[in-house]
C-alpha cells in the first residue's frame, strides 16, 4: 500500500496549511495508473496529484478539508 502525501506547495512556510479542494476520483475507486485524482491548493498555488500506481484509492481526508504539507491524505493500494 502506497501513500499519498499532500506535498510541499509553500517553501517559504513549511507549516502553511494547504486544502484538498477537489476529489475527482470517490473513494474506494480503483484508479488507473496517472489518473487525475485530487486539486489540492496552497498560498494561491494550485497542484494536480495523479495515482502513482493502478490500485484502490482510499480517501483519509475529506475534500475541503485543510492539512499541513507532507501529511498522508489518501492511501492506494
Amino acid at each position: 500500500m502506497s501513500e499519498i502525501l499532500f506535498p510541499v506547495l509553500s517553501e517559504k512556510n513549511l507549516e502553511a496549511g494547504g486544502t484538498v479542494a477537489t476529489w475527482f476520483a470517490p473513494g474506494r475507486h480503483r484508479s488507473g495508473q496517472d489518473e487525475l485524482i485530487a486539486e489540492l491548493a496552497v498560498d494561491k498555488v494550485d497542484m494536480e496529484i495523479t495515482a502513482p500506481e493502478a490500485r484502490t484509492l482510499t480517501h483519509l481526508v475529506e475534500e475541503g478539508a485543510i492539512v499541513k504539507q507532507q501529511t498522508v491524505i489518501a492511501t492506494i493500494g
